[in-house]
C-alpha cells in the first residue's frame, strides 16, 4: 500500500475488494499520499478505524466509499469519515459491521448532504439511524435496506423526505407493511426500480400503491412475498406503462390474469424472470408472447404449468429474444425448440433438465440460431451426438458448454462440435458415460482458447494433465 501510494499519488479509484491484508497503517499511507482519491473499495478488507478516519480526513474529493464486510470497524471511523468527505460523499455501503450502530448513521445524515446511494445491510442498525439518513440526505436516488429493525416509520419519512428516489431494495423484512409502500408510492414520484424480498406483510395493496403513484417505474422484483397475489401485479400491469424488465421469484399466489394485464399494458418488456411460480403456465406466457414483442430475455426456472405452447408463442412472436433459459421445465420439448429456433439474434440458451427435448430441438437450433455464444444442455437424456455435430456446423461462435449428464454424448460428438466451434473457452462434461480420455484430449487440443474443462479426475491421461493441467477442473478429485 505505502508503494502504492508513492506511484501514484493521482490516483482516483482504487478497488481492493476481499485483500484480507490490508491493513490501518497502509490505508492510512494511501490515504496521506492520494488525496485526489474519488471511489475507495475495502469490501471485505480487514482494515480498522485508523485507516478508515485517515481516508475522511485526506481524500476529500471521495465521492464513492464500499465499507461492507469490514467487521472491524465501528462508529468511531464513520464520524470521522462523515466530517471529512461529506461535502463530496455520494455513494457509501455498508454492510455486516457488527459494531456500526445509529450513532455513525447519525453523523452520515448530519454531514452527507451531497449523498446519492446508500446500501445498508447491519442488524445492529435501528430506526433513529437510518431516519437520521433519510432526512438528512434529501439527494437521495439509490436506498438498499436490509435491516430487520426497521419499521414502517423509515418508509413514510422516505416518501416525505426523498422526492427524488429512483431506486428502492427491500430486504428480509418483516417489520414493513402496506402501510410503508404506500408512503412511497404518495411521495417517490420518479422511482424506477423496486425490489420487495421476503417482506411477508406486504400484500396486493403494496404493489397497487406503487402502481397508482410510480408510473415511472421499469424494473421491479418480487421475491419470496408470499401475500402479494394476482392482483397486485395486475394493477401494475395496468398503470406501469414503462416496466421494462419484471422478476417473479417464488410468488405462488400470482396467476395468469396478472400476466396477461402485463402483456396487454407493458408494451416496452424486454427481461422476464420467473422462478418456482406455480400458478403461471401457458396462458401466461403466450399473452407476454404476443404483447411484449421487444422481449430480449427470459428465464423461467421450474415453472412445472409451462410447456411448449407458450415458448412455441415467444419463438413465433418474440423475434428479437437473445436470452433464453429454460430451467427443469418439464413440459417443455422439441416442439418449442423448433420454434425458438426461428430467433436468429439468439446468443444465450440454457435448457439444463428439461428432459423432453432431444436432438430435433437442439438442431433447429444449430441450424438457426448462428450466433450463440453459450449452451447448457445438462441432463439431458434424449441428446446425442448428432446434435454436437449439427452444433459445430452451424453456431461457430459457441464460446461456453454445459454437457454434464447427457448419457447418450460420446467422444464422437465432441470430435464434430471442437472442429469448427474454436473459440470454445469453457466445456462442462462431468457424469457423461460416453466420453474417455480421448474426447477431453480432443477438446483440449483442438481449442485454442480453451480456459476451462470440468471433468471427472481419472478421465484426463497423464498426456493431457501435463499439456493443459491449468485449466481442467475436477467436480470430485477421488471420482
Amino acid at each position: 500500500m505505502v508503494a502504492l501510494g508513492e506511484g501514484f499519488p493521482k490516483l482516483e479509484k482504487l478497488s481492493l475488494i476481499w485483500c484480507s491484508n490490508v491493513s490501518s497503517v497502509g490505508l492510512t499511507s494511501l490515504a496521506d499520499k492520494c488525496r485526489l482519491l474519488k471511489s475507495l473499495d475495502l469490501q471485505g478488507c480487514y482494515v480498522g478505524d485508523q485507516g478508515v478516519a485517515a481516508v475522511g480526513q485526506c481524500c476529500k474529493q471521495l465521492e464513492d466509499l464500499n465499507l461492507r464486510f469490514c467487521e472491524g470497524l465501528t462508529d468511531v471511523c464513520l464520524v470521522e469519515l462523515a466530517s471529512g468527505v461529506g461535502k463530496s460523499l455520494k455513494s457509501l455501503g455498508i454492510a455486516a459491521c457488527v459494531k456500526i450502530t445509529d450513532t455513525a448513521l447519525e453523523a452520515v445524515g448530519l454531514h452527507c448532504k451531497s449523498l446519492e446511494s446508500m446500501s445498508l445491510d447491519a442488524e445492529s442498525i435501528h430506526n433513529k439511524g437510518v431516519l437520521a439518513v433519510v432526512r438528512g440526505c434529501p439527494a437521495l436516488k439509490v436506498l438498499k435496506l436490509q435491516c430487520i429493525n426497521v419499521t414502517d416509520e423509515v418508509l413514510i419519512a422516505v416518501g416525505n423526505c426523498c422526492s427524488s428516489l429512483e431506486f428502492l431494495a427491500l430486504y428480509t423484512f418483516q417489520r414493513f407493511t402496506d402501510k410503508g409502500l404506500r408512503a412511497i408510492g404518495n411521495g417517490c414520484k420518479k422511482l424506477k426500480n423496486l425490489t420487495l424480498s421476503d417482506c411477508y406483510f406486504l400484500s396486493d395493496k403494496a404493489l397497487e400503491s406503487i402502481a397508482i403513484g410510480c408510473k415511472e417505474l421499469t424494473h421491479l422484483e418480487v421475491n419470496g412475498c408470499h401475500n402479494i397475489g394476482t392482483l397486485g401485479l395486475e394493477s401494475i400491469g395496468k398503470s406501469c406503462p414503462r416496466l421494462t424488465e419484471l422478476a417473479l421469484l417464488y410468488c405462488q399466489r400470482i396467476g395468469n390474469f396478472a400476466l396477461s394485464e402485463i402483456g396487454r399494458g407493458c408494451k416496452f418488456l424486454q427481461a422476464l424472470h420467473l422462478v418456482d411460480c406455480s400458478s403461471i403456465g401457458d396462458e401466461a406466457i403466450c399473452s407476454i408472447a404476443k404483447g411484449c414483442r421487444n422481449l430480449k430475455k427470459l428465464h423461467i426456472r421450474r415453472c412445472y404449468e409451462i410447456g411448449n405452447k407458450g415458448v412455441v408463442a415467444i419463438g413465433e412472436h418474440c423475434r428479437s429474444l437473445t436470452d433464453l433459459s429454460l430451467r427443469f421445465c418439464d413440459r417443455v420439448g422439441d416442439e418449442a425448440l423448433i420454434a425458438v429456433s426461428q430467433c436468429s439474434s439468439l446468443q444465450y440458451l440454457n435448457v439444463s433438465g428439461c428432459h423432453q427435448i432431444g436432438d430435433g430441438g437442439l438442431i433447429a437450433i444449430a441450424r438457426g440460431c448462428a450466433e450463440l455464444t453459450y449452451l447448457d444442455v445438462s441432463v439431458l437424456q434424449n441428446l446425442g451426438d448428432m446434435s454436437l455435430a449439427e452444433l459445430g456446423e452451424g453456431c461457430p461462435n459457441l464460446k461456453e458448454i454445459v454437457l454434464s449428464h447427457c448419457r447418450q454424448i460420446t467422444d464422437v460428438g465432441l470430435n464434430h462440435l471442437v472442429k469448427n466451434c474454436t473459440m470454445l473457452a469453457s466445456c462442462h462434461m462431468v457424469y457423461c458415460q460416453g466420453i474417455t480420455s480421448a474426447g477431453v484430449a480432443t477438446v483440449v487440443s483442438s481449442c485454442p482458447n480453451i480456459k476451462k474443462v470440468l471433468v471427472e479426475k481419472w478421465k484426463v491421461s497423464q498426456r493431457t494433465k501435463r499439456r493443459a493441467g491449468s485449466i481442467i477442473s475436477y467436480l470430485c478429485v477421488d471420482l
